[in-house]
């Protein structure tokens, strides 16, 4: 009688409100590495997958905004740490799907924890940066305050399937926005196992939510979607970035357009934080406490 056994393939599923549906269309596509070896299958979103995904995220934008910065950079630190524990297994989905040696594909991964523990040091300090006080002629008191955009859409760059997506990914939780998520089409296997560590994280179900398939067939309802407020173009390519912008128009969406690809391994600014952030400004009179404030 034989020892051998069957290896045990791993399920990969979308992850969605802090859950793991498949595709309510029930579709798969093959996944396979640099040398066309068969890695898995994944969910293949349908237009009702981006709906529901959208959803999610507006049920967790009020607690996730309204959490203090301060508890949203422990959360994100978490991340990483947990990151850290799984690197081996993130190492190996890295180096299938970008075809790199594990060394390589090590440098990457580690850029990637470490670019969560960057962000999370500045969900606390972005307002300072960004706000302040405005000089005025008059006896008023004006502060300007950056407060989220809402519910982003994020295209993960099609070719950095994990330093990229973090790159895309952390800035636009770390200032209190929700995310819908969809993996790069062609590398989606780090992207639906990073579900897996938010999911056993602090990070609330519907924070982050992440979509496997086909970009455009995904991407073009949420662009037209009326409760997206932006949308990062990072994984389109230059005809799809341009239909996708043409449809955000719709409803006034904010629209960052796709960066250089060699960007990911830069040292990340505040650009991407900012670009989904909206300024309130308030006034207040001086001189009388009990007076309320206007804001616009």
């Amino acid at each position: 009688m034989s020892d051998a056994r069957l290896s045990v393939f791993k399920t990969y599923k979308l992850y969605v409100g802090g859950k793991f549906p498949r595709s309510e269309s029930g579709r798969v596509y093959e996944v396979s590495d640099s040398k066309g070896k068969w890695l898995a299958n994944a969910p293949l979103s349908s237009r009702k997958d981006a709906r529901d995904a959208v959803v999610a995220a507006r049920k967790a934008f009020g607690g996730w905004s309204g959490a203090t910065a301060y508890n949203r950079g422990q959360i994100l630190y978490r991340i990483a740490e947990m990151l850290e524990g799984r690197r081996d297994q993130y190492v190996q989905e890295v180096a299938d799907a970008e075809g790199l040696s594990k060394s390589k594909a090590g440098v990457q991964v580690d850029a990637a924890i470490d670019r969560w523990v960057w962000y999370a040091g500045w969900t606390d300090k972005i307002a300072q940066v960004v706000g302040g006080g405005n000089p005025v002629a008059g006896p008023f008191f004006n502060l300007s305050s950056p407060e989220p955009t809402g519910v982003v859409a994020v295209l993960a760059p099609q070719e950095s399937s994990f330093l990229g997506l973090v790159s895309v990914v952390a800035p636009v939780i770390a200032t209190g926005n929700t995310a819908v998520v969809i993996a790069s089409e062609k590398s989606p296997l780090p992207a639906l196992s990073l579900g897996e560590v938010l999911a056993t994280s602090d990070l609330p179900g519907g924070v982050v939510n992440i979509l496997s398939g086909r970009t455009a067939e995904i991407a073009a309802p949420l662009a037209a979607h009326q409760d997206v407020n932006a949308i990062d173009l990072a994984g389109a390519d230059e005809a799809l970035a341009k239909e996708l912008e043409i449809a955000a128009a719709d409803n006034l969406k904010r629209v960052l357009r796709p960066q250089p690809v060699d960007e990911w391994s830069a040292t990340p600014g505040t650009e991407r934080m900012t670009a989904f952030l909206e300024t309130k400004t308030v006034w207040h009179p001086t001189g009388s406490l009990g007076a309320s404030g206007s804001s616009y």
